[in-house]
């Protein structure tokens, strides 16, 4: 079994862990709800609906995105990742509607509390449980370069810090006896997953437009420079885009124009595969041969060379502002 076969199998395993995780911390809030009555804890359970309905669509979504390329999608089906992380960012707006309107209400017709330790107690076992899973779902799907797992991760980590400020509220409460500020919490709580669910929608939106990457483009960048030989003279217009955990570069190498065709191809086609090695990067180049025309005589590392028109005067490293710019004319 190949480690990619390996790998996909693992994040499968992974959204099964989070949604069965998630259904048992939705029962356990749910509880103490019914324990205490109070809305800030009912805005908790209601944001873990979202979580268990988001593990289901990433499950789904980590699945489609694990199909190989084929004829209908040329570039594979990775981009499903970010609709899932655009899908859960809008479920997590939609809550904080929900969660606000509940404080509202909360705040016109005032809150009943009855068992409040107790209710505190159970939320506080659902948050701890949240916090790990959110720990791992995040350290997992960035090793596993899964974006539907990471904009998991995030979520359920935004979770557990509503519950622990939610847990600090209510000790307020319990201490000082103001129930108001029970609906007040609950508004906080809104008011932040709509921040979450904004941030969430709008990387992925960035993504779905192929959006470059910095982080992405510097790392193949730093790689690049490390295996070159020295007939790499130069790159140019760079390009990168992610289709999940893919990573597609386009980019332009000069080589020395005396190479034949068929050595600067393959030339070409092993600095890409070795770039990528080296960068811990999964994906593709698609290269474009350019000869060097004597335009790069100062900064070409080939002493030999026996068309040269100048000594070699500059640093031959390739920087990030040369190699996203187009070649010369």
């Amino acid at each position: 079994m190949s480690a990619e076969h390996l790998e996909q199998r693992s994040r499968v395993r992974i959204a099964l862990l989070s949604i069965g995780a998630g259904i048992c911390v939705l029962g356990l809030k749910y509880l103490s709800f019914l324990l205490s009555g109070s809305v800030a804890l009912k805005s908790d359970a209601i944001e873990s609906v979202v979580n268990v309905v988001a593990a289901v669509f990433a499950l789904g979504a980590v699945i489609f995105a694990g199909k190989p390329a084929d004829k209908e999608h040329p570039y594979g089906h990775g981009k499903i990742e970010h609709f899932s992380a655009a899908f859960e960012g809008g479920l997590i707006s939609l809550a904080a509607v929900l969660i606000i309107f509940e404080a509202a209400k909360g705040f016109f017709y005032g809150v009943e509390l009855k068992d409040l330790g107790l209710g505190l107690m159970v939320n506080l076992v659902a948050g701890a449980i949240n916090g790990l899973l959110g720990w791992f779902l995040l350290r997992q799907g960035r090793k596993t370069r899964s974006k539907a797992l990471e904009a998991d991760g995030h979520h359920i980590l935004s979770d557990f810090w509503t519950t622990v400020g939610i847990a600090t509220g209510l000790l307020a409460v319990k201490l000082t006896g103001l129930k108001w500020l029970d609906p007040a919490m609950a508004m906080l709580v809104g008011l932040l997953l709509a921040r979450t669910g904004f941030r969430l929608v709008k990387e992925s939106s960035q993504a779905l437009l192929d959006m470059e990457d910095p982080d992405v483009l510097g790392k193949v960048l730093a790689a690049m420079n490390r295996v070159r030989t020295w007939d790499i003279i130069a790159v140019h217009e760079m390009r990168t885009f992610r289709s999940g955990r893919f990573t597609h570069v386009d980019v332009h190498i000069v080589v020395p124009e005396f190479y034949p065709v068929r050595q600067a191809h393959d030339l070409c086609e092993a600095f890409a595969k070795k770039s990528l090695e080296e960068g811990g990067v999964e994906g593709e180049v698609h290269t474009h041969v350019d000869p060097c025309g004597r335009l790069y005589c100062e900064r070409c590392p080939a002493e030999g060379c026996t068309i040269r028109m100048a000594p070699k005067t500059a640093d031959a490293a390739f920087l990030l502002e040369e190699a996203t710019a187009a070649g010369p004319a």
